[in-house]
């Protein structure tokens, strides 16, 4: 009697090993088809910021530091290894997107450019997904934290070496909650 009690307990332990280690799995998955999901986003974005520049630099050709601190900004975002990386390249990328349009502001000619406003409809598109697929990556890995920290699944993420993940977060000052106003 007291055998088929151990052996109860040792399945009844064994099942909820399993069960845990297959949600953190599901967890880890669900994060990384998050972080998926932004990268999807991010690469639109580095593909839209060269037509940007070009059109911007038919207008103001000797603008070419702004030109040239946006192209080194998306490179850097670009090659940016870890979630904090990322994070850090792009607020500089952001920095340097307002700085070029801050540039076409002095262009009346390039503000009524169909190209130039096909591109800024884009790439304000494109932030709006950045944004919504950064929330869902931030919900992700909130949740995959949470199970890594709590008692006792913090003992099943230790034993097989699951960590918490960084979360993608953005500068956001005063300026950037406010919706960008654009009128031309």
């Amino acid at each position: 009697m007291i055998l088929y009690i151990i052996l109860a307990v040792i399945v009844v332990l064994a099942v909820w090993v399993v069960g845990m280690y297959n949600r953190f799995v599901r967890l880890v998955k669900h994060a990384e088809e998050a972080w998926a999901d932004i990268d999807v986003q991010l690469k639109r974005r580095y593909d839209l910021i060269p037509n940007l520049v070009n059109t911007v630099k038919g207008y103001a050709s000797h603008e070419s530091a702004t030109f040239e601190k946006v192209t080194e900004a998306r490179t850097k975002a670009m090659q940016a290894g870890s979630v904090g990386e990322h994070a850090e390249a792009e607020n500089m990328l952001a920095g340097t997107l307002k700085s070029l349009f801050a540039v076409a502001e002095s262009y009346p000619e390039l503000k009524a450019n169909e190209n130039f406003l096909e591109l800024q409809r884009e790439l304000s598109d494109t932030e709006n997904k950045i944004q919504a697929a950064r929330r869902f990556y931030n919900t992700n890995v909130r949740d995959l934290n949470i199970k890594v920290d709590m008692f006792p699944s913090n003992l099943i993420a230790q034993m097989f070496r699951f960590i918490p993940r960084d979360f993608f977060e953005l500068e956001e000052d005063s300026e950037e909650r406010e919706p960008v106003e654009v009128s031309f």
